[in-house]
């Protein structure tokens, strides 16, 4: 990976030119091979059937769909660090 160190990534997935679901799965390339794992939070609008396991098979760590509570978030933020 590059020289930035990042303890966490909250990723949206629908963004435009790449989606999260495309990103995560760059990062964790950029990461094989080394001993680096920077925990990922989905937070998205897609909120359907499958969408949650689409994202854990990418490599998120976990899955937060819009719209929710700030407490929910710092649990999730406290679990992986």
């Amino acid at each position: 990976m590059n020289s930035a160190n990042y303890d966490m990534i909250l990723m949206d997935i629908v963004m435009p030119v790449m989606d999260g679901i495309i990103a995560a799965r760059k990062i964790r390339e950029l990461e094989s091979g080394s001993d680096t794992h920077v925990p990922i939070i989905a937070i998205t609008a897609n909120a359907m059937i499958g969408d949650r396991e689409k994202c854990l098979s990418a490599g998120i760590d976990e899955y937060l769909p819009k719209p929710f509570q700030p407490a929910v978030l710092i649990e999730k933020i406290t679990q992986l660090l």
